[in-house]
């Protein structure tokens, strides 16, 4: 019997509209029968500026229970989830801090050959949802991750609309957008699942000799 695949949500919602994403892909992805670890990375704002958001204190106290992200999650994984807000066309400074914190795993190749996928809220139509992921996708290019977005791959896909990562508009209907995020959730873990199948080939086989670079 093999092992179930790891999966890891890690996620930063000031407001609670990413976090009811982070939610859905954690419950896809134990329905998929995927062992998994939902994780928000810790608040960084000063507590005037989330005192002044009544919405943004509440959720922050709401969601006390919910582990705070660290590295060696990351390492865990076989697929790692990220989910971030828009922050003018680009990932949340508390999610950026995070990953900022991944220096010496990458230097190491501890994030290398896992699978990548990301998600993300606005407060517009179009605040940034691609650019946002696209800047995420960005740095898991840099780690040497296999990128795995929803795509078109399901006809719900079209309604969501968004074939770079779910997203949604904060204070609209999120019903397309939580179908996405379990689509996009099943598709992490059958590309995760087929690498840890898949066996090894040796470096060597890989080598490209003078000869073949010459052509």
């Amino acid at each position: 019997m093999t092992d179930p695949v790891r999966l890891a949500v890690i996620y930063y919602s000031s407001t609670g509209t990413v976090h009811s994403l982070a939610l859905e892909a954690a419950r896809a992805g134990e329905a998929a029968g995927a062992a998994v670890r939902l994780r928000k990375v810790a608040e960084l704002a000063p507590r005037e500026a989330v005192a002044s958001n009544p919405v943004w204190a509440q959720h922050l106290s709401d969601t006390e229970g919910v582990p705070t992200a660290s590295t060696d999650d990351l390492v865990w994984a076989d697929g790692i989830l990220f989910g971030t807000p828009t922050r003018y066309g680009s990932p949340a400074s508390q999610l950026k801090q995070f990953i900022d914190t991944t220096g010496q795993l990458w230097q190491r190749g501890a994030l290398a050959d896992k699978v990548y996928g990301a998600f993300t809220a606005t407060g517009t139509a179009h605040g940034g949802h691609e650019s946002t992921l696209m800047n995420l996708a960005t740095i898991f290019h840099h780690w040497g991750g296999v990128i795995v977005p929803p795509g078109y791959t399901d006809p719900a896909l079209f309604q969501s609309g968004n074939p770079y990562g779910t997203s949604v508009v904060a204070g609209q209907d999120s019903s397309a957008a939580l179908v996405s995020m379990a689509i996009q959730t099943r598709r992490v873990l059958a590309v995760a699942g087929r690498l840890n199948r898949g066996s090894e080939v040796p470096a060597e086989e890989f080598s490209v000799t003078d000869e073949r670079r010459a052509g």
